[in-house]
């Protein structure tokens, strides 16, 4: 049974450097534990279930942080996260780790909380997010390819979109130097059978973890393909990592 207290990694303000609204200012919320292992993960400290003490930032940008311990009850959350939103950012993205391993208590803070709730997601717990959709403004989905997260999880991707689709979403597929033509058209297909319309982010991979880089003319060469079937087609790389933001 999930809690309804949430187990946080940290909470700061910063830029958002992938995706769709990348440059805009938000407060980040990165939660406790990954149901994924993606080869090419720059969190790996989120993928722990649980953590004892969460870092709090002291002021928005100040990088000054507080220890408090956790598990964090809803309403001290809401008291964490309104202390840095004002009218400088964007939103507030709930991110990870997995935010959706911690459904029940998302549950009980987002309809506490009035800003705009933008939602990363790995895409692949379409149950969890029936429970929170009412409560979210903006859905950030990934689609993990085989080759990186070491599994198939398209069953899970295509479910979790055609509920994701009553809110504003795009999705976001990272490339890399091992990104088959298969898998690639796989996803391409499942979009585009959804809704051709929803934007969707090509990012080639940042090469950590030993991650391939994929090579610039192959990136050229997948977007090609990817733009038969789909109408708004984007290739963003990281921002965040050029710029020193966390």
């Amino acid at each position: 049974m999930m809690s309804a207290d949430a187990n946080i990694i940290e909470i700061f303000s910063s830029i958002q450097g992938e995706g769709k609204y990348v440059g805009c200012r938000q407060v980040f919320v990165r939660f406790a534990g990954c149901n994924a292992t993606c080869k090419y993960c720059d969190t790996m400290t989120s993928r722990k279930s649980s953590v004892t003490k969460a870092q709090i930032e002291e002021s928005p940008g100040s990088r000054r942080f507080m220890s408090v311990d956790n598990p964090i009850e809803p309403l001290q959350l809401l008291g964490y996260i309104t202390n840095l939103y004002d009218h400088k950012h964007h939103s507030v993205s709930f991110t990870g780790g997995e935010p959706l391993c911690h459904s029940t208590a998302l549950s009980l803070f987002l309809p506490m909380f009035r800003g705009i709730k933008y939602l990363e997601t790995n895409g692949t717990l379409p149950d969890e997010l029936e429970k929170v959709l009412p409560h979210i403004d903006i859905i950030s989905m990934d689609i993990k390819l085989p080759s990186v997260a070491g599994k198939n999880y398209w069953e899970e991707h295509r479910n979790f979109l055609r509920i994701a689709k009553q809110r504003e979403v795009f999705v976001k597929i990272v490339i890399s130097g091992e990104t088959n033509d298969a898998e690639f058209d796989t996803a391409i297909q499942l979009i585009a059978e959804i809704d051709n319309n929803i934007p969707v982010i090509l990012q080639p991979v940042t090469p950590i973890n030993s991650c391939k880089s994929v090579a610039p003319e192959r990136v050229l060469f997948l977007h090609d393909k990817a733009s038969v079937q789909l109408n708004d087609l984007r290739v963003i790389p990281q921002t965040h990592k050029y710029i020193g933001q966390m």
